[in-house]
C-alpha cells in the first residue's frame, strides 16, 4: 500500500492516509499503559493468565516484555519508565481533579447555589403555613450563617494584627538592643 501513496497523493491532489489500523494501535497502547500502571506484578499475572488459556499466548507475552524491557531493572530505560509512569498517573489525576473542580462550578460547589434558600427546600408541601414557616426558618439560617462567617472573619483579622503587633514590638526591641546599665 505505500507504494502507492505517491501515487494516489498525485491523483486525489492531497496526502494518503492509511486509516485501518489507526485505532488498534491506541487500544493495545492503552492496554500496556495500564498495566505498566500496575507494574511488574500486573505483567506477571497477566503473563501467566496467558500461559494457563493457552500456552502459545503466555510465551508471546513473555517476549514482549522480555523484549520490551518492561521486568528489566538494571536497563538504564528502567527509571524513564518509572518516570514516564508517575508522569501518567500525575496527568490522569489532574484531569479527574479538574473535571470535579468543574462539576462542582457548574453546581455552584457542594451544596449547590440555592444550598440553603426556600427554593431548595423543594416543591410546596401543601400546607401555606409550613411553607412560609420553613422559608422564615431558612431566611434566619442564611442571615446566622452570614453573620457568623463574618465574625469569624473579624476574629482572624484581629487574632493577626494581634500576632503582628507582637512581631513588631519584639523587633523594636531587638533593635535597640541591650539596656546600658549603670555603673555603681
Amino acid at each position: 500500500m505505500n507504494f502507492f501513496a505517491p501515487l494516489l497523493d498525485s491523483l486525489l491532489g492531497q496526502e494518503y492516509v492509511n486509516v485501518y489500523n489507526i485505532h488498534m494501535v491506541s487500544a493495545m497502547t492503552t492496554i500496556a499503559a495500564r498495566l505498566d500502571d500496575f507494574g511488574r506484578p500486573a505483567w506477571i499475572a497477566v503473563m501467566i493468565a496467558g500461559f494457563i488459556l493457552c500456552w502459545p499466548v503466555g510465551l508471546i507475552i513473555l517476549g514482549y516484555i522480555i523484549g520490551s524491557g518492561r521486568m528489566s531493572c538494571w536497563t538504564p530505560q528502567a527509571g524513564e519508565r518509572w518516570q514516564d509512569r508517575m508522569d501518567r498517573m500525575q496527568r490522569r489525576m489532574q484531569d479527574k481533579m479538574e473535571r470535579v473542580q468543574q462539576r462542582m462550578q457548574s453546581r455552584g460547589g457542594w451544596c449547590g447555589p440555592r444550598a440553603w434558600t426556600a427554593s431548595a427546600a423543594g416543591p410546596s408541601s401543601g400546607n401555606r403555613a409550613f411553607d412560609e414557616y420553613r422559608e422564615e426558618t431558612l431566611r434566619r439560617l442564611e442571615d446566622e450563617q452570614r453573620e457568623f462567617l463574618d465574625f469569624l472573619d473579624r476574629l482572624r483579622h484581629a487574632k493577626d494584627k494581634a500576632e503582628f503587633d507582637q512581631f513588631m514590638a519584639e523587633r523594636r526591641r531587638h533593635s535597640e538592643g541591650p539596656a546600658p546599665q549603670a555603673e555603681i
